[in-house]
């Protein structure tokens, strides 16, 4: 019974900070947390959730998907790092109203909260209000929305690509 409680408390507490500091829709964090999942795990005195088969994670307009979820907190209990694996993982999310979801295709997706950044490793891919950035390694300030690609940790990346590929659109004039 302790394990359950301590997991919803985790999940709802680890969640509504996430969305939060993802910088996406106010109402984000006011929305239900839905995951679904083949299989949990709580490691209480370590602070580490892992969730597998097929994630689903979704609250409002953020997604995440993989086949292993972990989520490791702190020693305050809020959320560290958030690592989605998958053949891609898998994130999205609606940064304002008025901006187009954001994607995020890699083998492994990390979310770091205290700087804000999400780091896409190995077959790496973000689209960005119809620009895309693909390469080994990408940052995203969720922040600051700046994408920063280049070339992954050698001996991690499955597919290398040592250039990085990148579709920037043309920005729309008034007329």
């Amino acid at each position: 019974m302790k394990f359950a409680k301590v997991t919803a408390v985790l999940l709802a507490t680890g969640f509504s900070l996430l969305s939060s500091l993802a910088h996406a829709l106010p109402s984000d964090s006011q929305q239900p947390i839905h995951v679904k999942a083949d299989s949990a795990e709580m490691d209480d005195k370590r602070g580490v959730a892992i969730y597998r088969g097929d994630v689903i994670i979704t609250q409002g307009t953020l997604k995440i998907t993989g086949d292993t979820v972990t989520i490791t907190l702190n020693n305050e209990g809020d959320i560290d790092v958030f690592t989605s694996v998958g053949k891609p993982a898998y994130y999205e999310q609606l940064p304002a109203t008025d901006k187009e979801i954001v994607q995020a295709y890699g083998l492994t997706i990390q979310y770091f909260a205290n700087t804000e950044k999400i780091i896409i490793q190995d077959q790496a891919k973000v689209i960005q209000q119809g620009n895309t950035f693909k390469g080994e390694k990408i940052v995203y300030d969720t922040v600051r929305e700046i994408v920063t690609a280049g070339r992954g940790k050698q001996g991690s990346i499955t597919s290398p690509a040592p250039r990085i590929d990148m579709v920037i659109q043309p920005k729309k004039k008034a007329n």
